[in-house]
């Protein structure tokens, strides 16, 4: 059986790759960042709404419904050029994987500040 396809959590993950907030998606929408939140918890998204989306993400419609982390990874490597053993290839200094990881380690600590807010409000 096929993985089902999340929209909402693929906007979500390119958004986060794009180093956008919820807020910055949702004001050049014009719409509020709860209703980013809402649009990227849905399973579907409207083609109207996806195509803006797409749009303020500088992604196809395509990109966004083909979105895989696995893809993702495999855009990264393509900058890795294995004959070397280095970043070279592309004139690329960094190591694209640290960078992901590093998103991946400020949204989580970020997520852990959330958290740590909400809590204190109760």
């Amino acid at each position: 059986m096929a993985e089902a396809i999340h929209i909402g959590r693929k906007i979500s993950k390119i958004r986060e790759l794009r180093g956008m907030k919820q807020e910055t998606l949702a004001t050049e929408l014009g719409i509020s960042q709860q209703a980013v939140s809402k649009i990227e918890q849905s399973a579907e998204v409207e083609d109207s709404a996806l195509e803006k989306i797409a749009g303020v993400l500088g992604v196809s419609i395509e990109a966004i419904k083909n979105f895989s982390d696995e893809a993702a990874l495999n855009y990264f490597n393509t900058f890795n050029d294995n004959s070397t053993g280095a970043f070279n290839n592309f004139n690329c200094t960094f190591n694209p994987i640290e960078k992901v990881i590093e998103l991946y380690e400020r949204l989580l600590a970020s997520e852990r500040e959330k958290i740590e807010l909400l809590k204190g409000n109760k």
